[in-house]
């Protein structure tokens, strides 16, 4: 079961009574977002589960309970693991919202999560790297990616009249990048940040090093492999024992040409793809 710990006011009053000129994200926290336009709505791994204590260990709350969203008209998938595939974040919006899920075909085959994973046939998307397809007034773009501890990693870019938006899942640097960049202008991109920290085994009864996502320079050899002009850096506060400081990027970033701008995003913020700058909560907004 989800419990939102924010209860249903973030989706509710802050996402769903928005209205977008242009394509603007909400992060959801993990490596997981909420796009939306004038007329589309689409969530990239949503995960609002509550962790697996104690190996993994959720620091941030659960913004939003899936089954209090009403609009949604497609969920997209970049890998197997367990916080980017999970089957209760995904279910009652695919189940209850009539959306389509995509994903590569180890999301299905080779899920980390316990349980069963399949949607209704009627809703399954199996994808490949380097198909397009569109949903709404965007258009996807499958390419790939390099996660080690993922069987079938995949990107997005995702396209549309105000910009594109950049997300490769919890990728490393990866050769396909090049050509990524060489092939489309990319405004906005996220990418996992995190450190070499200890994760708890409870099988083993051991605290072991665990090295997940980049670190500074990772994650700027695939920000100018790109030639991505935003870097939102994610992922880095939600698990305890592999946490990093994503204000260490703003300095290191500026002997590269890339990024233009760095978003430090904290769950629950905005970006507008045509606008600058991070965009908090309307709650706050009104203060």
């Amino acid at each position: 079961m989800v419990h939102s710990t924010w209860g249903d006011w973030f989706v509710a009053d802050e996402i769903e009574a928005s209205s977008p000129d242009g394509l603007a994200l909400w992060y959801l926290g993990c490596n997981g977002f909420v796009l939306r336009t004038p007329s589309t709505t689409v969530y990239i791994d949503p995960y609002f589960g509550d962790g697996d204590p104690p190996n993994t260990i959720r620091n941030i709350p659960v913004p939003m309970n899936p089954a209090d969203a009403t609009a949604c008209d497609a969920v997209l998938v970049t890998h197997e693991h367990v916080d980017h595939v999970h089957p209760p974040s995904y279910g009652p919006l695919v189940e209850d919202l009539g959306a389509d899920i995509y994903a590569p075909e180890a999301a299905y085959e080779s899920p980390q999560y316990d349980g069963e994973v399949d949607p209704p046939e009627d809703r399954k998307r199996v994808i490949d790297v380097g198909e397009e397809f569109e949903i709404g007034d965007l258009t996807i773009y499958v390419r790939g990616a390099n996660d080690p501890d993922a069987i079938e990693p995949v990107s997005y870019v995702v396209e549309h009249e105000s910009g594109s938006f950049f997300h490769p899942g919890d990728s490393r640097p990866a050769d396909a990048f090049d050509e990524v960049g060489r092939e489309f202008d990319l405004d906005v991109g996220a990418f996992a940040f995190g450190t070499v920290g200890r994760i708890y085994k409870p099988a083993d009864d051991v605290a072991e090093p665990t090295d997940w996502y980049n670190n500074g320079d990772q994650i700027l050899d695939a920000t100018n492999r790109l030639g991505l002009d935003r870097l939102m850096p994610t992922h880095w506060d939600m698990w305890a024992g592999v946490g990093a400081d994503p204000k260490a990027i703003v300095e290191h970033a500026r002997s590269y040409p890339y990024p233009r701008q760095v978003d430090l995003v904290s769950i629950g913020d905005r970006i507008d793809l045509d606008k600058p700058g991070i965009v908090p909560p309307q709650a706050l907004r009104n203060g």
